[in-house]
């Protein structure tokens, strides 16, 4: 194979990278270099973001060691079948290439995950070796992400949690059966093992309050997962009631949701097109209930109709509008567990309207003050001076709440 220059390489494994979205660097341990000699931060003013060609907004050096891949994951644009342009990194050349663009102050941190090569300890060898030089030869502080490999030994593992911000394993499909069929050398176990694992480790790393010695830190910003949406024929419901078990059983930080995107030359067992990507964004409309607003995935799962999330309206909207016997609930004595149904306020608005009511009884124009929109809450509510009436049940009221206009979603790539 011809060499390929480091420029060209960057341009092959970023682009490759793309399709992984589970690299938000929230949750990060904080660390800085003031004072001393070391090398990035991951907090402070002065930290810039990178813009990809296609116009996306990151702030991770986000790339592949390798594009490689000894797996023929039918869903995969990196699979062993693929026509596509290979390019491999060096652990030298990444180290460098994040230390570089750290110091011009593009990024905040490194998201590194790869194709497998040669073998799974192999690939996570490499990735854990990238960690180990930034933190113990150049001693980088800022962010470092790394994407777990589940087939590798448990204690390569370890110590890509010892030196890693957050760690990721990607379930991919919210089917183990799918999973089996378009990804056939992957087990879905192996993942959820390996996941368990993790969680294990971050347990043992959480400081008693009688230890004097504080347990060395795994992975302090915790680990997440991908879900592909669309791939596999899985209703958003069951995508739900998936994530919400490994919130459960795993202490995922986050679940990212990726909708599927057709890739050249793939395989006939696949979508020939995308999903809408509506259905992508009302997912995380779902998710964000369960993780801030005390939703179950099957109290969600009422607003569905045959097991999809209405693209029309969010997930709150529609389970509200199945249980109007509810409504409406009074702003001035409603608990905080009730007042997170009602549709259009959110956590901050709540929390004012908590900590305000303790002081005055308030009326509708002091819950305007406090919310966004009063248009999509006054159905709902019951303040010092409002009473909706018959306007909770009003048999047009969802046709009057939905948005004139759906808003058009456009493609990452």
């Amino acid at each position: 194979m011809a060499q390929i220059d480091l420029r060209r390489k960057l341009s092959i494994l970023a682009d490759a990278a793309k399709y992984d979205a589970s690299c938000a660097s929230s949750g990060a341990k904080k660390r800085d270099s003031r004072g001393g000699t070391g090398v990035g931060s991951t907090e402070g003013m002065g930290i810039c973001h990178a813009y990809t060609p296609d116009g996306r907004c990151v702030s991770l050096l986000k790339i592949l060691l390798t594009n490689f891949c000894i797996y023929d994951c039918a869903y995969c644009i990196n699979r062993s079948s693929s026509n596509v342009e290979r390019a491999r990194f060096s652990v030298d050349e990444v180290v460098d290439l994040t230390l570089a663009f750290y110091k011009r102050n593009y990024i905040e941190g490194l998201f590194l995950s790869s194709g497998i090569i040669r073998s799974s300890d192999y690939t996570m060898e490499q990735l854990v070796e990238v960690a180990r030089k930034l933190r113990e030869e150049h001693d980088f502080r800022g962010y470092i992400h790394l994407k777990l490999i589940p087939e590798a030994d448990q204690r390569l593992i370890d110590l890509a949690g010892l030196y890693a911000d957050r760690l990721s394993a990607n379930i991919e499909l919210p089917r183990d059966e799918a999973l089996g069929r378009l990804a056939p050398e992957k087990d879905a176990r192996v993942i959820r093992k390996a996941m368990g694992q993790v969680r294990l480790r971050m347990e043992e790393a959480k400081p008693a309050k009688r230890d004097r010695i504080k347990p060395p830190s795994f992975a302090p910003g915790g680990q997440s997962t991908q879900l592909i949406v669309g791939a596999d024929g899985a209703p958003d419901t069951e995508i739900l009631h998936r994530s919400s078990s490994l919130y459960g059983g795993y202490g995922l930080r986050r679940v990212y949701y990726s909708a599927f995107s057709p890739i050249p030359d793939s395989s006939a067992i696949l979508p020939v097109s995308r999903p809408p990507l509506m259905r992508e964004h009302r997912l995380y409309q779902a998710d964000w209930l369960m993780r801030f607003y005390g939703f179950t995935a099957p109290e969600i799962a009422e607003g569905a109709e045959g097991g999809m999330l209405d693209l029309a309206i969010d997930p709150k909207l529609a389970w509200a509008l199945k249980k109007r016997e509810i409504y409406p609930v009074d702003v001035n004595k409603a608990p905080r567990e009730d007042l997170l149904r009602v549709p259009g306020l959110g956590v901050k608005a709540i929390n004012r309207i908590l900590s305000v009511r303790r002081y005055r009884t308030l009326r509708l124009e002091d819950v305007a003050r406090l919310t966004r929109s009063i248009d999509k809450v006054r159905p709902w509510i019951t303040a010092l001076d409002w009473s909706p009436g018959g306007l909770t049940d009003a048999i047009d009221l969802r046709t009057r709440l939905a948005p004139e206009k759906q808003p058009e979603q456009l493609s990452l790539f």
